[in-house]
């Protein structure tokens, strides 16, 4: 009987922790991330406000508009958007998507999403995705925030999980030192899979 009662205590701490919901992401100042709420990212190693994300221009072109590091500035306020919409905060290891606000000059929506770039011959983050619908066709649009290596700091992370039967690449999202042209603000956002990872923290819009 004893036996009996220990396996099932275990069965139901091993079910409770399964289906726990993930961490909380925090923001600067220890909130938590609110879902569909305004924020800026800014590196987390960088302690001036610069370095934040907008479009950029690639190869002398501004359009098919292009996400990429503001060198001089915050850049454009973020939203997040989790796979779930009844969710209210925004998890550790969750499909998200990543949306600016307002609007672009190429006319198309700010939802991010991972899209081959046949000038840079390589994936970069664009904008033009959907916003949720979860599957197969926008498996391209959704992204994760997982834990940075130190206190308060967060990578961007392309690995969905929206659609199991999907063959998808992974690896963090980053930039490097590319700036083809006067015109460009920054580099744009690339996946990678090195393992200099690039590390971020969120601002709240108050």
């Amino acid at each position: 009987m004893k036996i009996i009662i220990i396996f099932s205590v275990l069965a139901f701490i091993i079910l409770a922790a399964s289906s726990a919901p993930a961490p909380v992401v925090l923001d600067f100042y220890g909130q938590s991330l609110r879902a569909r709420a305004k924020y800026y990212i800014k590196p987390a190693d960088d302690d001036y406000f610069v370095g934040g994300f907008g479009l950029v221009g690639v190869l002398n072109k501004s359009c098919p508009a292009v996400v990429g590091q503001m060198t001089d500035n915050m850049g454009l306020w973020l939203t997040f958007h989790p796979v779930d919409p009844k969710e209210r905060v925004i998890r550790l290891s969750t499909d998200v998507n990543i949306k600016f606000s307002g609007s672009n000059s190429c006319h198309e929506s700010n939802v991010w999403q991972l899209k081959y770039h046949k000038a840079l011959e390589e994936y970069v983050v664009m904008v033009g995705g959907v916003e949720g619908n979860p599957g197969p066709k926008t498996v391209n649009n959704w992204f994760k925030i997982e834990q940075g290596n130190y206190y308060g700091s967060y990578r961007l992370v392309f690995c969905p999980s929206v659609c199991s039967d999907c063959k998808v690449i992974c690896g963090d999202i980053t930039t490097d030192t590319y700036v083809d042209n006067e015109k460009d603000i920054g580099p744009p956002l690339r996946i990678s899979n090195s393992t200099n990872q690039w590390h971020f923290s969120f601002y709240f819009k108050y």
